[in-house]
Order: structure tokens, then sequence, then C-alpha cells
């Protein structure tokens, strides 16, 4: 018998109250990750990633509004209507984010260590299981080292404004390693480190999620880095999915006018020069475009795709785009 997803969100839509109105992010969004895939999402900074993610984990900000759908787990839980203390179980035992922005992520006052342990903690505790300090310490420092942290007791005993970006970000990592058993989600885990930098912590989470068999969601501006590290991708535009296929065929066949351009649009290191860039913004939420969100940038648009959301179709196995240009009439 075939094993249902380890998430399946549906339909899930998301609103922003705002001093000029209800921003319309997601709009109807629907995917699926497996248990042991690995998917990533890819589009402009402002397309609804970080708010799909917080969505599924329920940890949206106070002015969300209009939230619906429904997100099965493991085909049974809908993590939409489960109790708030369910779900921090759920969170606790199983499911795990890292953040954007690492600095923000952690305490100032405190001690990377105290933060740590205060996470393992309150996480073994969820299982029934109560450590002593000393237990608390060494699985603390386990974790500083499974993350390739030089110096793991100075790390440690430091504040986070006394280390690197990128130690940060390793901080955080080891942080949601202590509850991440079967999803890691990754949100756009390199932002403003170094380039050099950026590569270490991808391998990083790659090496790690490979260890420990963990289903992951990457959302990186970093097209190669989704390619190669994942088995699926979706394109997420301006809060709809507008394509998705396995990665390999999504990035060497683009098929939707977004993802073709997106693609050429990333940075050229073959001498060829700058991307072509992308004509136009993402739209106002709290006047989205009607029909296709994609339509006023688009080349191809016709008073179709102007009035009517295209669905999302299989134009060959595995590969599914929502365009007008591929349905048929």
């Amino acid at each position: 018998m075939e094993r249902p997803p380890l998430i399946e969100a549906k339909d899930i839509y998301v609103g922003y109250k705002t001093y000029r109105g209800i921003m319309k992010v997601l709009n109807g969004v629907s995917f699926h990750i497996n248990e042991g895939e690995k998917i990533g999402f890819i589009g402009e900074a402002g397309g609804g990633k970080t708010t799909l993610m917080k969505t599924i984990l329920r940890i949206l900000p106070p002015n969300a509004t209009n939230v619906r759908g429904k997100v099965i787990y493991r085909g049974k839980l809908d993590l939409m209507s489960v109790s708030e203390k369910e779900m921090k179980r759920i969170r606790r035992r199983g499911l795990s984010m890292i953040f954007q922005d690492p600095t923000s992520a952690l305490n100032p006052v405190f001690k990377v260590g105290e933060q740590l342990m205060d996470i393992i903690k309150y996480s073994r505790l969820e299982e029934g299981i109560k450590l002593s300090k000393k237990e608390l310490r060494e699985e603390a420092l386990k974790l500083l080292e499974e993350v390739k942290l030089p110096d793991p007791q100075r790390v440690f005993d430091s504040y986070p404004f006394q280390l690197s970006g990128g130690m940060r970000q390793r901080v955080v990592i080891a942080m949601a390693l202590v509850s991440a058993r079967e999803l890691l989600i990754a949100d756009e885990p390199t932002t403003n480190l170094d380039v050099t930098i950026q590569d270490q912590i991808l391998r990083l989470i790659n090496e790690i999620v490979e260890r420990r068999r963990l289903s992951v969601i990457l959302i990186s501006h970093a097209l190669g880095a989704v390619r190669k590290m994942t088995n699926r991708t979706y394109v997420l535009y301006a809060g709809d999915i507008v394509e998705t296929a396995s990665s390999d065929e999504l990035f060497s066949n683009p098929l939707h006018p977004y993802t073709r351009a997106l693609i050429e649009a990333a940075p050229k290191l073959t001498g060829e020069g700058i991307g072509k860039g992308i004509p136009g913004r993402i739209p106002d939420y709290v006047n989205p475009p009607s029909g296709c969100r994609f339509h006023p940038r688009c080349e191809y648009a016709t008073e179709r795709c102007r009035k009517e959301k295209p669905p999302l179709v299989e134009v060959r196995k595995g590969h599914w785009v929502a365009c007008w240009l591929y349905v048929k009439r």
C-alpha cells in the first residue's frame, strides 16, 4: 500500500491586514512532500514562499487573516484544525524551520549554550524525557559539533553578537535539528552571507539531511543549489504555483513564461554577462490582478489570461504548468 505524503497542503489561502486593506498573498496553493523527499521552492522575493511555510507550521504573525485550506500530516491530521497544544507537540517532535535571518532567530541577551539547552530541554520533556543539566550541555555540544562549528565549547559560551554571520547560521541550524526528526524547512538559509560561506552552509544542510534521512523543503534564490539538492521543484509567483516538475526536468525544460524568465534572469558565471531580468514587479497584493497574476508582465498574455486563472495541468508525466498556453481548448 502506497504511503500518504508526509505533508499535503490543499488550497491554502492567506491574507494580511494592513493600513491599506487586506493583502491577498496566498491564492489557493497546493503541494505535497513525501517522506524522505527533498523539494525546492523558487520565485522572486515577496512571492509568498515564507508565508506558505509559516502556514504549514502555524506560526503566522498576528495580522494574518482569511487563512483557510488544509495541511494534511501523514494522511491523517489536518494541521490547520488541531489544537495549539497538539501543534506544538508536532513541531517539537518532527517539524522544524531554519529562518532567513539568524540574528532575529537568536536572543541577543542569552549565550548560545543557554538557548540551545532550553530548546533541547522542552523538546525532550515533550517526549517524557527529563535530562540533567550535564546531559543537556553534552547534547548541545554534540549539535554544535554536528554543524561543524570550530571550538564548540567557545561557541557554547558566546553571545550571538560575538559570532560571525556564518557561525550564527550554523547555530540556528543546530537549534532546528533538535526537533527536525521528519521535516526540515530551510528558508533562504544563506541570506546576507558571503558567497563562499553560502556554499558551505548549503553543503552542510545537504549532508545533515542525507545523514538523518530527513525530508527537506529548500527555499532559495540559488537556483543551481535547488537543482542539485532537490528531487522536485515548485515555482511560486505572487501566491500561485505556476509550475512544478522534477528538478532536472524543470531547469532543463521550463515551460511557464515566468519560470523561463526566472531562470534567464539568474546571474551567469560563464562570461556571458548578467541575467536578462524580468520586466515589471510582483503585483500589489491589496489589489492583485484578475486571472493569471503574471499576465501584466507576460509577453504572451491574452484576454483570457486577464480574466481567468489558469488551472494546473499535467503537460507530460510529472510536469505540471498553470498557463493557458498549455490548456487544451
